[in-house]
């Protein structure tokens, strides 16, 4: 009876995976419309040793510092990214993550261990300083379920996370283990959507008159529904509030924007900011 419930769920998930591919195909444009303008502002100062949660189909790598080497090719700069993890636990994606990456100039390489069906998948080097870009199937949700690269590979010099810690089961203990895989100094970039701050919240920077009471509500009434058509996605989080209170900080700076691009976001206002961890 057990295994007849593990293949039942273990169905259910991948075809709940399948579908947000699908619906992200739709909606990623839109998305990208929205926020690119913050990313091209903070992606710059993304360097290191990275690791993205929940990636998707990665298409703000394009954001981060590029080269252009002597073929003409316009590649992520080796001195500034070392190494990229991108820990990412839909594998419908992965098809244009890889694909993103190797336009920005990675070598793309799997985690055999939690994606045992890439043996046929990886990037064969073209040229030297490519920059190794290792897509690792799993989550920071649970600290003794953390895919062994992902600690292999750490500490990080920048967690990044972008419209991801909506989705996590738990953002609590995620953003707990983003504090423990960081080196000391390290830092954690953000751009999340969250609950519509409240009126007179000192941090949003661009108001558009919104009614942030009225928004809020509707985001608390859609999120039962939301979470289920959008792969776990709450749109009533207050996820740079809860950053800012987590332990292990030496500095959390970040600010709320509404845009008022189109009616979804009204429900999808951002926080924005980066978190450096604590040197002691």
């Amino acid at each position: 009876m057990s295994s007849l419930y593990s293949a039942v769920s273990n169905s259910l998930s991948l075809t709940a995976d399948w579908f947000f591919k699908t619906l992200w195909l739709v909606e990623s444009d839109r998305n990208n419309a929205k926020v690119d303008t913050y990313r091209k502002a903070l992606w710059p100062e993304i360097s290191g040793n990275v690791l993205e949660l929940g990636p998707g189909f990665a298409e703000s790598l394009r954001f981060l510092n590029h080269v252009t080497i002597s073929d003409g090719s316009h590649v992520v700069d080796s001195n500034v990214i070392t190494s990229y993890t991108a820990l990412e636990p839909n594998v419908f994606l992965y098809d244009r993550l890889h694909k993103n990456a190797e336009i920005n100039g990675f070598c793309v390489e799997y985690d055999h261990k939690s994606y045992p069906n890439c043996k046929e998948l990886g990037t064969i080097p073209t040229r030297e300083n490519m920059v190794p870009f290792n897509i690792v199937r799993g989550t920071l949700d649970d600290p003794n379920n953390i895919p062994q690269c992902v600690l292999d590979n750490a500490p990080y010099d920048t967690v990044l996370t972008s419209f991801s810690l909506c989705t996590v089961k738990d953002p609590e203990a995620t953003i707990k283990n983003i504090v423990r895989l960081l080196k000391p100094g390290g830092a954690h970039v953000f751009i999340e959507h969250v609950r519509q701050p409240p009126p007179g919240d000192k941090r949003v920077t661009e108001d558009n008159n919104v009614n942030s009471v009225l928004w809020g509500k509707i985001q608390d009434w859609i999120t039962p529904l939301w979470s289920i058509i959008g792969h776990g996605c709450h749109v009533n989080r207050e996820t740079g509030v809860t950053i800012a209170n987590m332990d292990g900080w030496e500095s959390v700076e970040y600010k709320n924007v509404r845009p008022v691009i189109d009616l979804q976001s009204r429900i999808m206002p951002l926080s924005i900011g980066k978190a450096i961890k604590a040197t002691k």
